[in-house]
């Protein structure tokens, strides 16, 4: 039994049957197996649009290697007496925990927030009423921020192949479509990832996990540069570890480490907007038509560097998805998108940000507590200019030629638009860069500036970052980790969740 690895080019809407004749024809064999390895759209053409498909086909009729599977995390299981403590269920909190584990820990799991439908019902009573819930929101609770997201599983991180094979694979066991294992740019879709979330909580549990919901980690006690235990609203949990995965929007949970004397520093991140247009107008852009068989919705990536102003850059593209209220707390006006599997709905949207160093914004040196000050008072003039959860908006236009928004638009957002001069709402450089940003896309897709721009998109990622020692572990503490998002070391699921594991892996090693 050997295999062969072939390249297949195929038209959008092909059968299984279709590929299957490709391969006999390619390989002149009639009876084999096949994986798909990877595949990607090829629209550089809009005359000739086309699948590219890597396909491992194994055979008796083919003379060469067995077909390996690809390398994952090497997990012994042994009974051991540690106790360990992870806080937050996000893709870093939750996988960190679960390979402990898989490696024979005793593991609790906190989560501030509410179990997933819970929470899914006070994300619907917010959208509905405006009235927020601290436990259930998009921002906090089961399977963090990434749980109500398009579900992107993409990441440019380096040297981590067998954490992201562990955990693509932990996916489809708890229910992700087969495809994420070999797309190019793979998504969950957040109606996926709630029951993802509450299958790999079972599977957790099934194993001897404990998880704790609505449990806010307030406070730790330390004892010579180790943490002994951690000060809950529900009481007081005792470990000889502690993984910390509390995403990038916990800025309470920040400021208590600060004073713990965990050691941050500031790093560069983005602030910027949302901008929607319908899914049709991005398809003829990209596509040259409205639909195409056998692809879901048409995607764009938007970079513009111009002279003089701070890069711009779309982010978080959500194809025939919705925007969201996605503040972590009452009295912020944040924005953010989602997306179905399907990714069907009548509207696209992206972040539109410009990449800040916040000490050349503000002109001197900035401490990471002020760091969380500025961008908590931005996202707080926000909520007092809507003077509530209304996103402030304009068309993108408008915002281009600094004209003062009148007319009513149609958009996904379920909390309203205020008409708002969003140019000077934002720091005047952002609002300039992000001004000749728009400018660059308009140019690079046809109609751009016909969409809405709105509100703040102000968590493409941590203002602050953990200082790690060389075995991860929080500088000058020995038993301390801090993972994730939250860490400001990674970003996006498949990042997070493998810095999650890192963690983990670190412990396993240390217990030996």
């Amino acid at each position: 039994m050997g295999y062969k690895e072939i390249t297949l080019k195929l038209p959008t809407g092909y059968t299984d049957n279709q590929l299957k004749k490709q391969i006999k024809k390619e390989l002149g064999i009639s009876d084999f197996s096949y994986q798909i390895e990877n595949k990607s759209l090829d629209a550089r053409k809009k005359t000739n649009i086309f699948w590219l498909i890597k396909i491992a086909v194994v055979s008796d009729e083919i003379l060469g290697p067995d077909l390996n599977p690809p390398p994952s995390i090497d997990i012994t299981f042994r009974k051991r007496d540690e106790k360990i403590l992870v806080v937050g269920s996000g893709p870093a909190g939750f996988f960190s925990a679960f390979v402990l584990r898989k490696a024979g820990f005793q593991v609790t799991l906190i989560e501030r927030g509410s179990d997933v439908n819970k929470r899914a019902d006070g994300i619907r009573t917010f959208e509905s009423t405006g009235n927020f819930d601290p436990m259930g929101n998009y921002a906090f609770g089961e399977g963090g921020a990434g749980t109500f997201s398009d579900g992107k599983l993409t990441s440019r991180t380096k040297n981590i192949s067998k954490e992201k094979q562990f955990i693509i694979a932990s996916y489809i066991s708890a229910g992700a479509p087969k495809e994420i294992g070999y797309m190019a740019h793979p998504h969950l879709g957040s109606n996926n990832l709630k029951k993802i979330a509450k299958n790999l909580r079972n599977d957790f549990i099934d194993i001897g996990g404990t998880i704790l919901f609505e449990t806010f980690l307030q406070d730790l006690k330390i004892k010579s540069n180790r943490v002994v235990a951690a000060i809950t609203d529900t009481g007081t949990l005792e470990a000889d570890y502690f993984i910390i995965a509390p995403g990038h929007s916990a800025h309470e949970t920040y400021r208590m480490l600060m004073r713990k004397d965990v050691l941050f520093r500031t790093k560069s991140f983005a602030i910027g907007c949302r901008v929607e247009h319908p899914q049709e107008l991005i398809n003829l852009a990209q596509w040259g038509q409205k639909t195409l068989p056998g692809v879901m919705a048409a995607e764009y990536r938007l970079t513009s560097k111009n002279p003089g102003n701070l890069p711009v850059f779309t982010f978080c593209m959500c194809p025939g998805g919705v925007i969201v209220p996605a503040t972590p707390y009452e009295k912020s006006n944040i924005v953010n998108g989602m997306s179905l599997y399907l990714r069907n709905k009548k509207f696209a949207n992206a972040a539109c940000v410009a990449a800040v160093n916040i000490d050349k914004l503000l002109g001197r040196k900035i401490t990471p507590m002020e760091a969380l000050e500025w961008l908590g008072t931005l996202e707080n003039k926000f909520y007092e200019y809507a003077n509530g959860y209304q996103a402030p908006f304009c068309l993108i236009q408008d915002f281009i030629n600094q004209k003062e928004p009148s007319q009513t638009v149609e958009s996904s957002y379920q909390l309203g638009l205020k008409p708002a001069p969003l140019w000077e709402l934002l720091p005047a450089e952002i609002s300039n860069s992000i001004r000749e940003g728009l400018k660059v896309f308009s140019r690079k897709i046809k109609g751009f500036e016909t969409g809405v721009i709105m509100g703040l998109e102000s968590k493409t990622s941590s203002p602050i970052q953990v200082v790690r020692d060389q075995n991860r572990l929080c500088a000058g503490f020995e038993n301390l980790f801090i993972a994730g998002e939250g860490s400001g070391h990674s970003g996006g699921i498949i990042s997070s969740a493998s810095d999650g594991i890192k963690a983990a892996m670190r412990i396993i090693e240390f217990s030996g």
